[in-house]
């Protein structure tokens, strides 16, 4: 899994393994031990240091946490993110907070919600295969599905409406 996160203005591009042990952090190998606490705490153990993480808050693709008592803030970019960037797409959810438009062409394998269901940002929505990769498309925001514009199995041009969210209330 690739990620990239901006904290204090400096770049960080993390690839993680399949099993979670070790990453590459702007190509440098990393082994680490992660270990959830009851208290929410996550301790980080990379060698002989032993980093305390707390108050994590994700909210889309911001994220803030403690990290041995200074506070971080910082926007996280997934592998859909930075595949997006990479071909010259916007993400669609940028452009329109209500929709949720294909951002390349394709076709939906998946998709797992239902009209008039409550989602929260970030949920998945949408699986959709392009370029031989499956992509997650995600709620773009808070709300409940509206009107499901695409069914399984249907093939999708660019900027094509897949489904609207209402705001919730």
């Amino acid at each position: 899994m690739e990620f990239e996160s901006n904290i204090g203005g400096e770049v960080f591009r993390v690839h993680l393994n399949s099993d979670g042990s070790k990453a590459v952090v702007n190509n440098s190998d990393l082994e680490f031990e992660w270990m959830n606490q009851k208290n929410g705490r996550v301790l980080l153990r990379s060698g002989t240091k032993l980093y305390k993480i707390d108050n994590i808050s994700v909210q889309g693709r911001q994220v803030s946490f403690s990290l041995n008592g200074s506070f971080f803030e910082t926007t996280v970019k997934d592998d859909q993110d930075l595949l997006l960037e990479k071909l010259g797409f916007e993400e669609q959810a940028d452009a329109s907070i209500g929709t949720l438009a294909a951002p390349m062409p394709g076709k939906i394998l998946e998709i797992m919600v239902k009209e008039g269901q409550s989602v929260d940002m970030g949920d998945p929505l949408l699986i959709l295969e392009a370029m031989k990769m499956e992509n997650e498309l995600k709620a773009p925001a808070d709300g409940i599905i509206d009107s499901l514009h695409v069914k399984q199995a249907d093939s999708v041009e660019k900027n094509q409406i897949l489904l609207e969210i209402k705001p919730r209330g």
